[in-house]
């Protein structure tokens, strides 16, 4: 195992391999074409074809409406079912295969010796850690996790952490390569399952959850809370400055020191509510009720509109404050 390894410059990277042609995968290669990289995506089999294919044609329509960079073509994508010539001539690689352990454990085995040292694995897992992933991998110094948040080819999220075999060298790397890509990189502390904004997110998942169990709350009504209070907010300030704002001059500390003692009343419960099917049915039809008749591509359609439009009021607001 080397050392000390001597990755190629992020700006200098053209290629990209793509692991896997599900959503995730066929976002990243939707996201990546439109910042003008040539991609190669391996798909697993060839009825993968046409859902990849829908995924990507679902995402230009926004990709172009944000901006494409220069040089950015369809025509730039290749698509192979063998994993080798996948990865023969990548210069970073971004897997996004099924979320199973044994599978992405095989994959990396394969991967550790088909792909250079010196080019970044990177995965898309959202539930499994690298220090698992990689504990075949010959060559598991240059492995990283490079979570992305859904849809990938719109939201700019990053979450970057290595395993225990991982070098701070492709961590590094892998920050300054998503930050020339397009992305929003965060480089974790350390290791822990869901990362940081997945448990942020499953945190208001379980008290949905909760909610809708007790009968406190329908998913309609959930949904209407917070797209029209906390969600317009917390996208231009997060959590933690949204408070730090809400409170005045005194900020953060003026809030903690007011409602701090109201952390302790019953207002959340962290565990998670038994699914029960009572549960589960409800969540359903609630969702279904909102959803109407609409198909799936125009509701994704309707979602990739809107968060374009809120993208382009961010980096609009950002920019006449600058």
């Amino acid at each position: 195992m080397t050392e000390t390894l001597e990755f190629i410059n992020p700006e200098d990277v053209r290629r990209i391999s793509c692991i896997g042609g599900g959503p995730i995968g066929a976002g990243w290669a939707a996201h990546f074409l439109a910042q003008g990289y040539d991609v190669t995506s391996y798909l697993h089999e060839p009825s993968e074809q046409q859902a990849f294919h829908d995924i990507v044609d679902t995402a230009w329509i926004s990709l172009e409406a944000l901006g494409l960079a220069e040089g950015a073509s369809r025509a730039r994508l290749t698509l192979t079912y063998d994993l080798e010539e996948a990865v023969s001539a990548a210069q970073f690689v971004q897997e996004s295969a099924p979320e199973n352990l044994k599978l992405k454990q095989s994959l990396y085995q394969q991967l550790g010796d088909l792909v250079p040292e010196n080019i970044v694995i990177s995965s898309s897992t959202s539930g499994l850690t690298m220090t698992e992933i990689q504990r075949h991998c010959s060559t598991p110094q240059r492995t990283v996790v490079g979570h992305p948040f859904n849809p990938p080819y719109l939201l700019p999220l990053v979450e970057i952490v290595g395993g225990e075999k991982s070098s701070k060298a492709a961590v590094n790397w892998s920050c300054e390569f998503y930050q020339v890509a397009g992305k929003a990189p965060l480089v974790m502390n350390k290791e822990i399952p869901g990362f940081i904004a997945t448990r942020l997110q499953e945190a208001l998942w379980r008290e949905a959850l909760h909610m809708v169990a007790n009968g406190e709350a329908t998913p309609q009504q959930i949904d209407t809370a917070l797209i029209n209070g906390p969600a317009p907010r917390m996208a231009l300030l997060g959590q933690c400055m949204a408070f730090h704002v809400a409170c005045g001059e005194g900020g953060m500390a003026t809030n903690l020191d007011q409602f701090g003692p109201a952390l302790k009343l019953p207002w959340t419960r962290l565990k998670a509510p038994e699914l029960t099917q009572e549960l589960r049915d409800r969540m359903v039809n609630g969702c279904n009720e909102m959803a109407a008749d609409r198909h799936f591509k125009e509701l994704a359609a309707e979602r990739d509109r809107g968060i374009v439009a809120i993208l382009n009021a961010i980096t609009a607001l950002q920019n006449n404050s600058s």
